[in-house]
């Protein structure tokens, strides 16, 4: 649900701004992992039948497809979800030699109100994982940051051939509730 803007009336709806900011770079593959927290650009995406959606088994593929995206002259995006990014560690490594354009748009779990106590040691360690593996990273907490944010981000991984990472708040993104 979008959030207040600190405009008052206004809403921010940072969930589809993703999509549109991802549109404004010429993004034309998108490689993910289903998650809630990125439904919503999910659904656009593959809705776009100009991009390319690709369902990932696990998160350190979409590193060896974006590598192959770039070779194709194209731009791409891998999302995931915090816990996701433990299993791209080794993986980041082939950004790191290759230098690739490398963007990645990041919920974030095992933070604030997190139910899920397994959630909890990757969404700690996350930025300072990444940051480890030469990844930039930048954190959104509220709805107004995330666009420019995101805009920033793309421009240094695709003019810059950098790794980069927009983490997405779990407070952004809202409690997580178990549903039987």
């Amino acid at each position: 649900m979008p959030q207040d803007s600190p405009l008052g009336d206004e809403k921010v709806d940072w969930k589809t701004q993703i999509y549109e900011v991802l549109k404004e770079f010429d993004v034309k593959h998108m490689a993910y992992v289903p998650d809630a927290g990125h439904s919503t650009a999910i659904k656009t995406f593959e809705a776009d039948r100009d991009v390319t959606s690709v369902v990932l088994t696990t998160e350190e593929e979409g590193i060896p497809y974006l590598a192959g995206v770039s070779l194709a002259g194209q731009r791409g995006v891998l999302l995931m979800q915090s816990s996701g990014v433990g299993n791209c560690i080794n993986m980041l490594s082939l950004q790191n030699n290759a230098r690739f354009p490398l963007l990645m748009v990041v919920t974030m779990r095992g933070e604030w109100a997190e139910f899920n106590q397994w959630q909890i040691p990757m969404g700690q360690a996350t930025e300072a994982a990444l940051n480890l593996m030469g990844v930039l990273t930048w954190r959104a907490e509220k709805p107004e940051d995330v666009a420019d944010l995101l805009r920033g981000a793309a421009t240094m991984a695709f003019e810059g051939d950098q790794a980069c990472a927009i983490l997405l708040s779990q407070q952004l993104i809202g409690q997580k509730v178990w549903s039987k």
